[in-house]
């Protein structure tokens, strides 16, 4: 079967899950490599694709103190349409600031104000699903109840974008959402088979205080599905769709 953009994407996806849930792997970079390459032919359509692979093996790089190999995969995305002007601020990045290859490759980017202001909505949103899946750890320790609880997600942006840099970032907070989500899911069926274990073994059971854990998670599970959904990206009144030069490096204050 031939290669589409969507599959790619389904690809991409699933390996930026797997490297949020579990590390870096061999099997996680043979994975990028190979989406990359199916990506090139593909042509325009799917150069963003191979971006958001450069740009995953340019952070992975970077983390584990490989430089040369991180601002080789950032050129190579930047030179395919990666243009996270947001992501290249934060802290972590902050010492390859210096480099002056990554500030010629940094200087290539071009992104518009309505693109950079969802850039700043897809980040500020990662940023709260997981201290919202923090919070909802803490809620659910000690809980008597069988229930399991979902972690709502605010809806992706549906708006066209200007530049296909973008949907690399649009990538990255699904899998974010799909990993947390994932992991929390995963502990409360823990929390919830062990429950029922001990509620058929132990006599003393506390079944008037499971009731009520489980109506108490029901109402906070209603009040996160409302904010999620108050967190829907807005379009910005009068952005212009002009391509302009990304903010100076280190302008662009961290999400939250």
């Amino acid at each position: 079967m031939a290669d589409t953009v969507p599959s790619l994407v389904t690809r991409l996806h699933d390996v930026m899950v797997a490297l949020l849930s579990e590390g870096p792997s061999a099997t996680a970079t043979a994975e990028l490599n190979d989406v990359i390459a199916r990506a090139a032919p593909l042509g325009p359509d799917g150069a963003w694709v191979a971006a958001a692979g450069h740009a995953t093996h340019g952070g992975l790089a970077w983390a584990h103190g490989r430089t040369d190999e991180a601002v080789h995969h950032f050129d190579a995305a930047v030179t395919a349409g990666y243009n996270d002007c947001v992501a290249l601020h934060f802290s972590a990045y902050r010492p390859l600031h210096a480099d002056p290859r990554f500030r010629a490759l940094y200087e290539r980017m071009r992104i518009t104000e309505a693109d950079f202001h969802e850039l700043l909505w897809l980040h500020e949103e990662m940023h709260t699903m997981a201290q919202e899946a923090r919070t909802a750890s803490v809620d659910n320790i000690g809980r008597l109840d069988t229930g399991v609880s979902l972690l709502p997600q605010a809806p992706l942006p549906t708006r066209e974008p200007d530049t296909a840099g973008v949907l690399v970032t649009r990538v990255e907070l699904l899998a974010t959402q799909t990993a947390l989500r994932r992991a929390a899911v995963k502990a409360d069926f823990q929390r919830s088979a062990g429950n029922t274990a001990l509620g058929l073994i132990d006599d003393t059971w506390d079944y008037t205080r499971a009731r009520h854990d489980a109506w108490h998670a029901d109402d906070l599970d209603s009040r996160r599905e409302r904010a999620a959904a108050a967190r829907a990206f807005v379009e910005r009144p009068g952005a212009g769709n002009v391509l302009l030069g990304c903010p100076p490096l280190g302008s662009v204050p961290h999400p939250g």
